[in-house]
C-alpha cells in the first residue's frame, strides 16, 4: 500500500501497489526492494509459500519494512518487520492431531512435499506425538538420523508437482491395515489431486485411513474431486461456511466485488473463499487499527501498536495481535463434504499463536 509515511493518516485513500513475482522465489527479494526502495510503500501484503517469504525477508529486515503474511507456515520465526496473520502449527497442525487423538487414532503418517514448511511442521509434531505416547514405530512415513543419533528429518517427502503415488499410497494402506491410522498431509498444491486419486483407486476411505490436509482450503477443493473425499479433514481459523452475521456480510461483499471487479485476470464462476483469503483480508483492517492507533504511517510506531494489542472482528471471528507479532484467533475442524465445503466439527477458540515449538516436547516416559 502506497502512502506518504508521515502523513496525517485521517483522510488519506489508500493506493495499491500490485507487483508480480510470477511464482520465482528470488523474484520476491527484487519485488520487495523495488517497493520499499523505490516505490516507498507504507507496508506490503504478500508472499504465499514459506521460501517466498524467506527469500524477501532480509529486505523487510534491511529497509525496515512491514510485511503482512496471511498463509499457514512452520513457525519457527519471529522477525519484527513481518505480521504473522498466517496459522502458526500450534493453530492449525497440533488441533488436528489432538482431534485425532481424542477420535482413538494410535498411527500417524506424515506427508508432504519437500520444502521447508512441511519439513518443520513434521519435525515439530513428531516431537509432540512422542510427548503424547505415540510410539515412533506408529509414526509412519521414515526418519533420518544425524550421525549423534537425533532425528533431524519425518516424514515421506515429495517434490512440486510430484504424480506418481501409487507406491506411497501402497505404503500407507499396509500402515493402516490396523484400522487405527490416519495420514497428516501437508502436501502443497497440484500434488494433491494425484495423491488422492492414489488413494481413493487403493480403496483407502475416511473411515479407513481419514486424511487432515493443511493445504488444502475451499479454493484448492475446486480442482479435487470433493465428491470422493468426503469426510476427509481440515483445520484452519476460518471455514466459509461459518455461520456468523459478520461473515455473512463478508461473503456477500465478496460476491457483489465478484459482479462489478474489472480487474485482470479475476475469475468469476463458481469462486470460494478460504483462510489464506480472510487472513489477508484481516491483515488489511489490523493495520488500518494499528495506523489509527499510532496515528501515524511509520512502520516503527505501526509495528508499537501491533505489539501493544488489537483487534479485528473478521469473518473468522475476532482476531488479536500480540507481541510475538502473531494472533491470538479461533481454530476450527472442519470435515469435508461433497460440495466442497466443511462441516464444522470442533472449534477452540483465543488459541495463542505460539511460533517457536521445536525441542519444547518431551518423549513421554
Amino acid at each position: 500500500m502506497k502512502l506518504t509515511p508521515k502523513a496525517a493518516y485521517s483522510g488519506k485513500k489508500i493506493v495499491p501497489d500490485i507487483q508480480d513475482p510470477g511464482s520465482d522465489w528470488p523474484t520476491f527479494a527484487e519485488k520487495a526492494k523495488q517497493l520499499l526502495e523505490v516505490d516507498k510503500v507504507a507496508v506490503v501484503f504478500g508472499c504465499w509459500t514459506s521460501v517466498s517469504r524467506k527469500s524477501c525477508l532480509p529486505v523487510f529486515e534491511k529497509d525496515n519494512g512491514l510485511l503482512f503474511y496471511p498463509v499457514q507456515y512452520e513457525g519457527e520465526e519471529e522477525s519484527q518487520n513481518v505480521c504473522y496473520t498466517a496459522e502458526a502449527v500450534n493453530q492449525q497442525a497440533i488441533p488436528a492431531v489432538d482431534y485425532y487423538l481424542a477420535q482413538g487414532k494410535k498411527k500417524f503418517y506424515l506427508l508432504g512435499t519437500d520444502y521447508v514448511y512441511p519439513q518443520t511442521t513434521n519435525l515439530v509434531l513428531l516431537e509432540y506425538l512422542l510427548s503424547k505416547g505415540v510410539p515412533l514405530e506408529n509414526i509412519g512415513g521414515g526418519y533420518k538420523k544425524d550421525s549423534s543419533g537425533k532425528i533431524i528429518s519425518a516424514g515421506k517427502y515429495t517434490p512440486f508437482g510430484y504424480k506418481d503415488y501409487q507406491q506411497i499410497v501402497a505404503e500407507i494402506k499396509d500402515f493402516a491395515s490396523s484400522g487405527d491410522a490416519c495420514v497428516i498431509s501437508t502436501l502443497n498444491g497440484d500434488t494433491n489431486p494425484p495423491f488422492f486419486k492414489e488413494y481413493a483407486a487403493a480403496g483407502l476411505t475416511a473411515d479407513t485411513c481419514p486424511v487432515v490436509s493443511y493445504s488444502i482450503a475451499e479454493d484448492e477443493f475446486r480442482s479435487l474431486p470433493a465428491k470422493d473425499l468426503v469426510g476427509q479433514l481440515g483445520c484452519w481459523t476460518y471455514f466459509m461456511s461459518i455461520d456468523t452475521p459478520a461473515n455473512q456480510k463478508f461473503l456477500a461483499n465478496f460476491q457483489a466485488w465478484l459482479k462489478t471487479t474489472t480487474a485482470d485476470g479475476v475469475v468469476k464462476e463458481g469462486r470460494v473463499v478460504d483462510s489464506p483469503m480472510v487472513l489477508s483480508y484481516d491483515g488489511v483492517y489490523l493495520w488500518k487499527a494499528c495506523v489509527e492507533k499510532a496515528g501515524s504511517f511509520d512502520v516503527d510506531k505501526v509495528r508499537a501498536a501491533w505489539k501493544s494489542g488489537v483487534s479485528f472482528d473478521g469473518p473468522g471471528g475476532k482476531v488479536t495481535t500480540q507481541p510475538n507479532m502473531h494472533l491470538t484467533k479461533t481454530v476450527y475442524i472442519g470435515e469435508s463434504k461433497a460440495d466442497g465445503q466443511f462441516k464444522i466439527l470442533q472449534s477452540f477458540p483465543d488459541v495463542y499463536g505460539l511460533p517457536h515449538l521445536k525441542g519444547t516436547f518431551k518423549p513421554k516416559s
